[in-house]
């Protein structure tokens, strides 16, 4: 993505296209993982917008740990509704991109 923030425009379109997705993973009680990093990982560049699921955690867990997300994965949450949360990161490849913005 080139590190361009994203408009708010950009922004709306991805969550609309979010809300049809069901949640790719569910963060339980134990938290943020290495192996639920390695998932999203694997995650991210075929699909680009992941949504997630919070079990279990109050809304200032939830801000900081999507907060944590953003930070270890480059990632950039385009919205948050209780406890789901919508994230997308652009592939670097124009050819292999699903998004289109």
């Amino acid at each position: 993505m080139e590190n361009t923030p994203l408009t708010g425009a950009q922004k709306t379109r991805l969550r609309g296209l979010g809300q049809t997705l069901e949640p790719a993973l569910k963060i339980g009680k134990a938290g943020l993982s290495p192996t639920f990093f390695r998932e999203f990982a694997r995650l991210l560049p075929a699909r680009e917008l992941v949504k997630l699921r919070f079990e279990g955690a109050d809304r200032h867990v939830r801000a900081a740990l999507i907060a944590q997300i953003e930070t270890e994965t480059g990632v950039v949450c385009v919205g948050s509704v209780g406890h789901t949360a919508l994230f997308f990161r652009q592939n670097p490849e124009p050819k292999d991109r699903v998004v289109t913005l």
